[in-house]
């Protein structure tokens, strides 16, 4: 599977010039017969509390008829975070689509991120998010969901790969990198990172920090073709051998973790 990372220098609350950006990214690889196109959480906007100005209605969606017809045009899975209106709130939302122009998944964020006053502004999601793409099934995630490591351990109970879209702030980019090797090693999965670059409204700073690691932890080795677009050849196959060869799942006690942190 040929996946690009596409570690996006969002502009801030700037949709038309997000649009643009995106646009130029699948010009750069259109040729490179990509299977699955990443972007990062909140691709349009970058990790606005702005609900009311960038909050869309799911049956009008520009941004999702935007990527829709990236996807028909460029023949390519596209996944994409973006803001929906959700009651008094809005969701944070992880969303594939087709190259059918087809919505594949669309998961809402399990943990808003209560220390940035994501709470106050998003609802929480309330299900597990997979899907299939050439047979192999593939869970998602939003940024803050990686430090909670029981929906991972949910997922990987039939995803071979897993991934997680977000704006990490360079500051605590070593706890980024250390979760996505932890996740790939507890779970046996692929695990891939994709992380904005660039400085966002707030002032906050975001590093070239988007990567995949191996079922073992390893970090894989892209072919970067410039500062936002890695390319990435996985083999899924690496996950069955390993979970063979090392069958760490079959030792787990479901129900004693449910005793101890339950009660």
């Amino acid at each position: 599977m040929k996946v690009a990372l596409v570690s996006l220098n969002q502009s801030w609350e700037d949709k038309e010039a997000n649009r643009l950006k995106v646009r130029n990214c699948f010009q750069t690889i259109a040729f490179r017969n990509m299977d699955l196109v990443i972007f990062p959480e909140m691709t349009l906007t970058g990790f606005t509390m702005n609900v009311k100005e960038h909050a869309e209605e799911a049956e009008n969606s520009a941004t999702i008829r935007f990527f829709t017809d990236c996807a028909c045009q460029y023949g390519v899975y596209i996944g994409f975070g973006m803001i929906l209106k959700a009651g008094i709130k809005a969701a944070n939302h992880f969303i594939i689509v087709s190259p059918e122009g087809e919505m594949c998944a669309d998961y809402i964020k399990i943990h808003p991120f209560s220390y940035a006053g994501e709470d106050r502004f998003y609802e929480k999601g309330k299900h597990l998010t997979s899907l299939e793409i050439q047979g192999v099934p593939i869970g998602l995630s939003i940024c803050y969901d990686l430090r909670f490591p029981e929906i991972f351990q949910a997922l990987s109970r039939t995803d071979k790969l897993i991934l997680n879209i977000a704006n990490w702030p360079e500051r605590r980019v070593l706890h980024w990198k250390t979760l996505i090797q932890a996740r790939a090693i507890e779970n046996q999965v692929y695990f891939l990172g994709v992380n904005r670059i660039g400085k966002d409204g707030n002032g906050l700073k975001y590093e070239n920090s988007s990567l995949i690691a191996s079922p073992v932890g390893e970090i894989l080795s892209p072919e970067s073709i410039n500062e936002e677009i890695d390319i990435y050849e996985i083999d899924p196959a690496l996950v069955d051998i390993c979970r063979e060869n090392f069958p760490v799942k079959n030792d787990r006690q479901v129900n004693f973790y449910k005793e101890i942190i339950c009660n």
